[in-house]
């Protein structure tokens, strides 16, 4: 991608409209796309490189639905990082059209980065993602091997001698094999270093400060529903969405003690899963709402007043409709 392709928004990669600042000699920006199977590591490495909690992260698979831009800023460069949804085998609409945005972001990113988790061998899903990612020939990929904190160094060893033998059953050039913790931060910086030396020369895409372009009730939303999932099992939390209805700051109160009140929905697919999120007289509702708002409270600087309530959506992840209603 050159620097005068960048003026789309086809599918939310890039940004349309002008190029931030002026440039160092040098200076590179470009975009990085994180794939892979469900819970492989992608959104934890997105927010250790960006220095911030911008994606929701969960030990549910599954957990990303959205093409989220994570932007790193560094006086050589800036890094602009597409997380992406797991790519799986769908068994739902929505599945489909979670799949569909993977895809068509990765022929308009510079580099693709394939995440492998060190602590699960690589495996069927695997194999089909770097197949799919073998018919885009233009991308640079690379491959990453995640969660190293959880494999000792004889599994990191095996773990990277599979990574680069599935490159060569697939005819696929890795032109970096990184192993990398998000959690310790071991070799975060390294594989920030590889991604922008990739990067084509260019100005700043984002103005400086900026972490995410992504709208503040759209992070809202999902801290509301990374708080939801914890603790649920089964297709539970595949049925969660959340709607923020009205964010507003409140009225009428003194400029040194803001107060945003947040009016947010919560969607289910059955009355079953509505009293499982509700809880016994309310309780796990609170403690949701609690968990949320203060990881609300801690993104936007400002004390919250969150209001939730659980609303059916019946099987909307198979209703277009519905889908429609919720943003997908």
């Amino acid at each position: 991608m050159s620097e005068h392709d960048r003026d789309f928004d086809v599918s939310g990669v890039a940004p349309a409209g002008p190029v931030y600042g002026t440039r160092p000699e040098g200076f590179r920006s470009g975009f990085a796309s994180f794939v892979g199977r469900p819970n492989a590591g992608k959104s934890t490495l997105t927010n250790a490189l960006v220095g911030s909690k911008i994606v929701i992260t969960s030990s549910k698979p599954q957990t990303t639905r959205t093409v989220v831009r994570g932007i790193v800023h560094r006086a050589d460069g800036q890094l602009i990082l597409v997380d992406t949804p797991g790519l799986h085998r769908p068994r739902t609409l929505l599945g489909e059209r979670l799949n569909d945005l993977v895809t068509t972001t990765w022929a308009e990113v510079d580099v693709v980065a394939v995440c492998f988790p060190a602590n699960e061998k690589v495996g069927p899903g695997d194999r089909f993602i770097v197949n799919e990612l073998a018919k885009v020939r233009r991308t640079t990929k690379i491959a990453i091997a995640t969660k190293t904190d959880l494999a000792t160094p004889e599994q990191l060893a095996e773990h990277l001698v599979s990574i680069a033998e599935l490159g060569r059953e697939t005819d696929t050039e890795w032109a970096e094999i990184v192993p990398v913790s998000a959690v310790s931060g071991d070799q975060v910086q390294l594989l920030a270093d590889l991604l922008l030396a990739l990067m084509p020369e260019g100005p700043p895409l984002y103005p400086d400060g900026d972490l995410t372009d992504a709208p503040e009730e759209a992070i809202v939303a999902e801290f509301i529903r990374e708080a939801a999932l914890e603790g649920v099992r089964d297709e539970l939390p595949h049925s969660i969405a959340v709607l923020i209805e009205e964010m507003n700051p409140r009225e009428g109160r003194p400029a040194d003690k803001p107060l945003l009140d947040i009016h947010a929905n919560l969607y289910v697919e059955r009355d079953s899963q509505k009293g499982i999120i509700i809880g016994h007289k309310g309780s796990r509702l609170r403690d949701v709402g609690k968990a949320a708002r203060l990881q609300i409270e801690a993104f936007l600087g400002t004390p919250v007043y969150l209001d939730l309530h659980v609303k059916i959506a019946k099987d909307w992840q198979r209703d277009p409709r519905q889908l429609r209603k919720l943003g997908f």
